[in-house]
């Protein structure tokens, strides 16, 4: 699987890729047949407390999965969305 990863008006520290990298990864022994996997970090509206966004594509034959979360990190919000995937990854599977 090859994971894509853009940081949008601002640059992604090696900790925060290195971390989207090895969570993003953990998805594939859920659906094996995910061709790329795109994430999308942004900072939206910088005076709040959540304000980082954290979008997830994950692109397979015949069929696409995204989640998208806003939260007060983009740890936490990569989190959420790999919960809502693995949710989206099982409900396909059945």
């Amino acid at each position: 699987m090859e994971i894509k990863m853009q940081a949008i008006k601002f640059d992604a520290s090696d900790k925060l890729e290195a971390y989207v990298e090895k969570k993003v990864s953990k998805i594939e022994k859920l659906f094996d047949q995910i061709l790329t996997a795109e994430v999308y970090l942004e900072i939206v509206k910088p005076e709040t407390a959540d304000n980082k966004e954290a979008s997830i594509k994950l692109i397979a034959p015949n069929v696409n999965f995204f989640a998208s979360k806003v939260a007060d990190s983009f740890e936490q919000a990569i989190d959420e969305c790999i919960d809502a995937l693995e949710r989206q990854i099982q409900k396909q599977k059945s």
